[in-house]
């Protein structure tokens, strides 16, 4: 089933930036279960954290709720994980994405497992919040680790490229049974503003949206490449290309019947994203697509992605990441086919 951008029609909605969005997703699952609880290095006020997404609420919600903790995310992780299966349903935050490395014990081997050690009788309903960087910070903030979590059983994954997708997404996530690892963008925090319930709102865990129809080629993409893949589509459109834009929103569930029913149609596909190419999510994306659609592509699946260094510091000039002039490119390539 292809869907579409959330139908907002009838719901009071207020203009919110991606980090508002958030806060506003995560004071209210606060008020509506007092077994919601957040912690994280620096989250309660006055900071509100690094990126100020849980601004002010441990002065709403108190401290025993939004707790400060130290510069440990293996411990952040572990007492999470423990809270869960004492039955809270903690948020933890750690602060980059890079720095989940240090708790992949934790993450992998407990939280994504003791559902299926125990029979099922030990649900672990824990949200880890993690930010991905940009070059600004260098190698050791910027990495798009997606991959690995998608490559591990038991994990949920989602990545948001809207204010309103990160609320309804992010709510989702703390409401459900199994671990979920939301991860953010710190360029789409303050760099996009748009009407947002201001109410409950909850987007499915599991289902792409449409945000742009095209009849010649789809273009899969999610989280910050989405404002790329999307500025490329229309300069495509003046081309006469008409480009399919699919956002994915979750990564782990992955919603392959829209993906491919998109390509059945177009015949063409590019898969984009700030992960490293090599072995990254385009990889299992595209052999998905290959395998079940192999007589109806016109052209060989393209992968768009990360090239295979570390990230440099913006300062060094050097550009990592596939950007709409790539994307332009290689839709051009395939049309042309």
């Amino acid at each position: 089933m292809i869907t579409t951008e959330v139908d907002l029609t009838g719901s009071d909605t207020a203009a919110m930036t991606t980090a508002v969005a958030m806060n506003s997703a995560l004071d209210l699952a606060l008020a509506a279960d007092p077994k919601v609880l957040l912690l994280g290095e620096d989250i309660a006020d006055p900071s509100g954290g690094v990126f100020k997404v849980t601004k002010g609420l441990s002065t709403r919600h108190g401290t025993s709720r939004v707790r400060d903790t130290p510069i440990a995310e293996q411990s952040i992780l572990g007492a999470a994980i423990g809270a869960a299966l004492a039955g809270y349903r903690p948020v933890a935050e750690v602060m980059f994405f890079d720095f989940v490395t240090v708790a992949m014990d934790q993450l992998v081997n407990h939280a994504a497992k003791f559902r299926y050690l125990s029979g099922g009788q030990h649900p672990v309903p824990i949200t880890v919040r993690t930010v991905v960087g940009n070059s600004r910070f260098g190698a050791q903030h910027s990495q798009s680790l997606e991959a690995w979590f998608m490559h591990t059983p038991g994990i949920k994954v989602v990545f948001p490229s809207t204010p309103s997708d990160a609320k309804g997404l992010l709510a989702s996530c703390v409401f459900d049974d199994d671990p979920c690892l939301f991860i953010e963008h710190v360029a789409l925090h303050y760099s996009q503003k748009e009407p947002v319930p201001t109410g409950d709102h909850r987007v499915p865990l599991g289902q792409a949206a449409v945000r742009r129809a095209g009849d010649d080629v789809t273009v899969i993409s999610y989280g910050a490449q989405m404002p790329g893949v999307l500025a490329a589509a229309d300069t495509l459109a003046g081309e006469g290309i008409s480009a399919e834009v699919i956002d994915l929103r979750t990564l782990v569930p992955l919603d392959f019947p829209t993906v491919l029913a998109s390509v059945a149609r177009t015949r063409r596909a590019v898969v984009v994203h700030g992960a490293t190419r090599f072995a990254g999510p385009g990889a299992e994306i595209a052999a998905t697509i290959t395998e079940e659609l192999f007589e109806e592509l016109a052209q060989p699946v393209t992968r768009l992605g990360a090239r295979y260094v570390p990230t440099p510091f913006l300062a060094s000039g050097l550009e990592p990441l596939p950007v709409a002039a790539d994307v332009v490119e290689a839709v051009r390539h395939l049309a042309s086919s």
